[in-house]
């Protein structure tokens, strides 16, 4: 109600206005009843404006958006558009579907010279695009505002700082970011510098003007993966000091849809069991494994969870049978008989076995950590929880329980250690 009470405001106020200014405006209302509330330059005092966006939000057209209103309107100005390459500038940022061409109306412009990537307004405005690639084209140049367009993907980050060097005119020079997120230095900087404005947003806020087809590829391919948690979900993603896996050697591991999952010579059921069950208890990690006949290991469930010792139990006994398991595997350290006990009263005729652990989560994590190096196991599909575990444990470092990671090294221990992999036992 707010935002039609501020349109309507903004319409009556259309008939004080030459014609001019009513035709930006209008432009302007225009763009204003369509965006989503997150696509609308927002007030306040500000120096950058940091949207961080999965692809096909609406990020190039917020940005052309915000400077082609603030160049119309605020004659003589000199902006700055930044970009990976001077083509993403001129192709996408102006020329482009969603780019600033498209924000203003053709009678207001002076001249747009490609070559140059400089487009100019009849106000006197000034657009200037960079490339990221040559930082010293930002030396001597003014400006009252800028648009800094796939900031993750720059190429010297020398540029950011140039850019700030020349923003320096008007009362209050601002500058707004649009990009999918990547865990560089710089972003996560601007993240956590206090002039900084953030937004957030997947590219499934914008799906109405997808189309419906790929959105549903894209769900169907991406969701879960650690490309897709970037690039649609807008997360930042970053390797953790002395963790024994990066995100690169988890994304390697999952299977590609263009790969064949071979027959399974074993399998198993691994858990690292909770034995009580609050709000403040651990998960229960349960974890599925198998060997396959071209000696490789296949993650092929986590269905780990709270779950009360009988909810756990149940599961591991009922995906047994599921996939046909060999074993269940569970760490017996705080359970002991209990343990055993609780899985027997499901069923009494699975196969069962107990480890104990008595090296540390790191020492026991190593070797199948190296198996990983070795391109030795592969995920059927993406574990977020779980992936996320391993690629952020470091025994230093790591909040709570590695409980899924607790079950996968287990259970590919179990594995590992019969056909030689790892040469070292749990007793």
């Amino acid at each position: 109600m707010e935002k039609n009470n501020s349109l309507l405001k903004s319409e009556k106020y259309l008939t004080k206005l030459t014609s001019l200014n009513q035709k930006i405006l209008l432009k302007h209302l225009s763009w204003c009843k369509t965006a989503r509330t997150k696509q609308i330059t927002p007030k306040g005092d500000w120096n950058v404006w940091l949207i961080l966006a999965g692809r096909g939000w609406g990020k190039t057209r917020t940005g052309a958006q915000d400077i082609a209103f603030y160049g119309l309107t605020k004659p003589n100005s000199r902006i700055a558009i930044v970009t990976p390459t001077f083509g993403d500038g001129r192709d996408t940022c102006i020329e482009g579907v969603s780019g600033l061409l498209g924000c203003i109306e053709h009678d207001l412009i002076e001249n747009w010279n490609r070559s140059i990537g400089e487009l100019t307004l009849k106000n006197g405005t000034i657009y200037k695009t960079f490339s990221s690639e040559q930082p010293d084209r930002l030396r001597g140049p003014q400006f009252h505002r800028a648009w800094c367009d796939e900031l993750g993907s720059w190429k010297n980050p020398e540029a950011w700082d140039q850019l700030l060097f020349g923003l320096r005119l008007g009362d209050k020079p601002q500058v707004i970011i649009t990009t999918t997120p990547k865990p560089t230095q710089l972003i996560k900087e601007l993240v956590n510098n206090k002039d900084s404005l953030v937004t957030r947003g997947s590219t499934f806020e914008n799906k109405d003007n997808l189309a419906d087809s790929a959105v549903k590829k894209l769900e169907e391919k991406y969701k879960g993966t650690r490309l897709g948690r970037q690039e649609l979900y807008a997360e930042i993603l970053e390797d953790v000091e002395g963790a024994l896996w990066n995100r690169n050697m988890i994304s390697k591991a999952l299977l590609k849809n263009t790969d064949k999952t071979p027959n399974f010579t074993r399998t198993v059921i691994a858990i690292d069991p909770a034995v009580t069950q609050n709000k403040l208890s651990n998960e229960t990690g349960i974890v599925i494994c198998a060997r396959g006949e071209d000696n490789k290991f296949y993650v092929i469930e986590d269905i780990s969870g709270k779950y009360t010792p009988d909810a756990w139990a149940r599961k591991a006994v009922d995906n047994y049978y599921k996939y046909e398991a060999d074993k269940i595997i569970a760490e017996v350290n705080n359970g002991g008989d209990l343990v055993e006990r609780v899985i027997r009263n499901i069923d009494g005729n699975v196969s069962y076995g107990s480890v104990r652990a008595t090296k540390g989560k790191y020492l026991r994590a190593e070797p199948i950590s190296a198996l990983y190096e070795q391109d030795r196991v592969k995920h059927l599909k993406p574990f977020q929880f779980l992936e996320d575990q391993m690629a952020n444990y470091n025994p230093m470092t790591f909040s709570g329980s590695p409980d899924r990671l607790d079950a996968l090294v287990w259970g590919l221990t179990e594995l590992s250690m019969r056909t030689g992999q790892v040469n070292w036992r749990i007793t």
